[in-house]
């Protein structure tokens, strides 16, 4: 068994609690339906964002999903690199899997897609 590592990327247009919440809700079940993954096989899930998202923590939303209450997550600030992708909130899950590194399904939804275009044609529509 390998623990991989997932990578995931949203963006919000206003900094507003439900839509932070809602976007990485949609980020995460992606991420889940994609690998065919559990929170039992969940290591942890680290969530950084940028600096322009103040209005709520995105670990909230993954709290409150049924089954996530005890996967450990941290959130953190994103490096401020100067004509970054503003407004992003990203997700690294942490998985115990016997999937080979080929078959992580990594997830890139709205204006993250320019983040790794590589990866984000692989994602499911």
């Amino acid at each position: 068994m390998f623990v991989r590592g997932i990578r995931g990327a949203t963006t919000v247009e206003h900094d507003e609690e439900n839509e932070i919440l809602s976007a990485t809700t949609e980020l995460l079940n992606q991420i889940i339906a994609d690998n065919g993954i559990v929170p039992e096989e969940i290591a942890s899930v680290f969530v950084t964002v940028t600096h322009d998202i103040t209005a709520t923590f995105p670990a909230r939303a993954i709290r409150a999903m049924a089954g996530w209450e005890l996967v450990p997550l941290m959130c953190a600030l994103e490096v401020p690199v100067e004509g970054s992708l503003p407004k992003c909130i990203r997700l690294m899950v942490m998985v115990n899997t016997e999937k080979q590194q080929h078959e992580i399904v990594h997830v890139y939804q709205k204006e993250a897609m320019r983040l790794r275009p590589d990866l984000s044609k692989l994602t499911k529509a």
